[in-house]
């Protein structure tokens, strides 16, 4: 048998590890309530989005139970095939490639654009600010407005690469974590945070574009960056 690269793990599955480890050995018990958000960070001495990823992955494991406002409860051992799923890279590590590479885009594509291109962009931004529509129809428009501005550099290359990495959030720890975060306000911020992109696109201002692009991408990792288990009026934007 061939010698294979060993991948370094993601430092959040080391941190869902350790917790998984920590409720086998019955350090957590069914229905004990785990350590906030806040201080698991503080005493493993990392950032409180790292642990949070963490949490949403034993959540969709199945492992524990988060409730808003309450705590993080153990649950009952799931089954076998859950336990079996291996996790896709954390959705904040996945926005921030995100926010290096999609700025460059914008910065580019404000270089380039084309009367066509801001039509298309138009016509993505005013569907979606039809915020009644089904999270899965928001979504898919997210998608197009990103590729939209990837297509404006005219590589079908750079298109896929966009795409794809829209798409690594179709997985159940994003969607997890969506289902806590995303709601019809969020929405409206990021419909006008795409605008602000448009604007610097059509302008033809490759900073403006890159700095609103970034901006964007930043501000969704900051809507994903509540506290889970305190009340809200304790709960605070995360810092890395």
């Amino acid at each position: 048998m061939p010698i294979q690269a060993v991948e370094p793990r993601r430092l959040y599955r080391q941190v869902a590890d350790q917790l998984r480890q920590l409720i086998g050995s019955g350090e957590f018990g069914v229905g004990d309530r785990l350590p906030t958000e806040r201080e698991l960070a503080d005493q493993l001495g990392i950032s409180r989005p790292t642990v949070r990823e963490a949490l949403i992955a034993l959540e969709v494991e199945g492992r524990i139970r988060i409730r808003v406002g309450s705590g993080i409860y153990v649950t009952a051992p799931p089954r076998a095939e859950i336990l079996a799923a291996e996790t896709d890279e954390g959705p904040f590590e996945l926005l921030r490639a995100r926010e290096f590479i999609e700025g460059a885009i914008a910065a580019e594509a404000a270089l380039q654009v084309r009367p066509t291109d801001l039509d298309l962009l138009d016509d993505a931004l005013r569907r979606m600010d039809d915020i009644s529509l089904p999270a899965t129809t928001t979504i898919m428009l997210d998608r197009e407005f990103h590729t939209t501005v990837a297509g404006i550099l005219g590589n079908a290359v750079l298109v896929r690469f966009i795409g794809e990495m829209f798409d690594q959030r179709m997985n159940p720890y994003f969607e997890r974590l969506s289902s806590y975060f995303e709601n019809k306000d969020s929405w409206r911020a990021a419909a006008a945070e795409h605008r602000a992109v448009r604007d610097a696109i059509a302008a033809r201002d490759p900073e403006r574009a890159k700095a609103a692009m970034q901006e964007h991408l930043r501000r969704s990792q900051l809507r994903f960056s509540r506290n889970f288990g305190e009340s809200p009026a304790t709960m605070e934007v995360a810092e890395e």
